[in-house]
C-alpha cells in the first residue's frame, strides 16, 4: 500500500529550484565578486608549486615534517613519498592537488576554529550549530554540488568551497570539544589570578586545547583529500581528474597510478598533522 501523498512533491521541489533559480539571477555578479580573492589565492598557490623546483618543494615540506616531528624517520618518509609522487608521472597534478588542499586546510581554519570556540562559549550557539554540523556530514556530497555549481559554476572555486563545507565540521566540533575538556580547576586558577575571559581563552583553553585542535585538523584534511576525485567533477584539477579520466576510459593504469599519489599524499598529511598533535600534547617526548 502506497504511502499517502501529504505533501505535494513536485511543488516541492519546484520551490526550491526556484529558489536557487532566482538567488543566481539577482547574486551571480556578487557571488562572483566576492569568490574573486579566493581564486586569485588558490590559483597563486597552485602556480608557486607548479613552478618551484620539484626539489625545493621536497625541502619545504620535509622541513615542515622535522619541525612538526624531530624525526628524520618521518623526513625521510615524506621525501620518498614526494619522490614516488614525481617517479609515476603525477608531479604537476599532485602539485594541483596539494594547492586546492593547502587553501581548503586555510579556510576550513579560519571558519572551523572561531565556530568552534564561539559552540564552545555559547550553549545556545551550540544547540542550532549541531544539527548544521549533522547535516554538513551526512549529506551525500553531489547533493550540495547542485547549489554550488548553480551559484558558482563550473570551476576551481566551486570545488573548493564543496571540499570546504564537507571538510570543516570535525575541525569545529574537535575544536569545541578540546575546550570543554579543559580542567575545571585550572580556570578557576586563571580567574583567581584575575584573568579576563579573553585572557582565558587566548592564554589557557586554547593551548590546553590545542591536542584537540590538531586532531581535527587531522580529520579535516583527510576529509578533503577524500573530496578530491568528487571535485574534479566539477572542474577541479589534479589527480582526482586523471581518476576520473582513468574510469570514464576504463584505463585502469591511469586510475591506479592517481590514485596511488592520492593514497602517497594522504599518508604524507595524516603523519605531518599526528605528528604536531603529539608534540603539543606531549612536547618533551617530541624532543626525543
Amino acid at each position: 500500500m502506497a504511502f499517502p501523498e501529504i505533501l505535494d512533491a513536485r511543488s516541492l521541489r519546484q520551490g526550491i529550484d526556484g529558489f536557487v533559480n532566482q538567488l543566481v539571477i539577482d547574486y551571480a555578479d556578487s557571488l562572483e565578486r566576492l569568490s574573486q580573492p579566493l581564486l586569485t589565492f588558490l590559483v597563486s598557490v597552485e602556480q608557486l608549486l607548479r613552478n618551484s623546483p620539484w626539489y625545493l618543494v621536497i625541502a619545504a615540506l620535509a622541513v615542515i615534517a622535522w619541525f612538526g616531528s624531530r624525526r628524520w624517520t618521518l623526513v625521510v618518509g615524506v621525501t620518498l613519498l614526494m619522490l614516488f609522487i614525481g617517479v609515476i608521472g603525477q608531479w604537476d597534478r599532485g602539485m594541483q592537488t596539494l594547492a586546492l588542499m593547502i587553501v581548503a586546510l586555510i579556510m576550513c581554519l579560519i571558519v572551523g576554529i572561531p565556530v568552534g570556540v564561539l559552540m564552545s562559549l555559547s550553549e545556545r550557539f551550540r544547540k542550532v550549530a549541531l544539527p548544521i554540523l549533522d547535516v554538513m556530514q551526512t549529506m551525500p556530497s553531489f547533493v550540495y554540488l547542485i547549489p554550488v555549481v548553480m551559484l558558482f559554476g563550473l570551476g576551481k572555486v566551486p570545488a573548493l568551497i564543496a571540499t570546504i563545507v564537507y571538510a570543516v565540521p570535525p575541525l569545529i566540533r574537535l575544536t569545541d570539544l578540546g575546550i570543554r575538556l579543559v580542567d575545571h580547576s585550572v580556570m578557576e586558577a586563571a580567574t583567581a589570578f584575575g584573568a579576563t575571559r579573553r585572557q582565558k581563552l587566548l592564554g589557557v583553553q586554547l593551548p590546553l586545547a590545542l591536542p584537540n585542535i590538531m586532531a581535527g585538523i587531522n580529520q579535516t584534511t583527510m576529509m578533503a583529500l577524500s573530496m578530491v576525485v568528487v571535485a574534479s567533477m566539477i572542474g577541479a584539477r589534479g589527480l582526482g581528474q586523471e581518476v576520473l579520466a582513468g574510469i570514464n576510459r576504463l584505463e585502469v593504469g591511469r586510475g591506479l597510478l592517481a590514485g596511488l599519489a592520492i593514497v602517497a599524499l594522504a599518508i604524507l598529511f595524516d603523519r605531518v598533522t599526528q605528528a604536531y598533535g603529539k608534540r603539543l600534547q606531549y612536547p618533551k617526548q617530541g624532543d626525543k
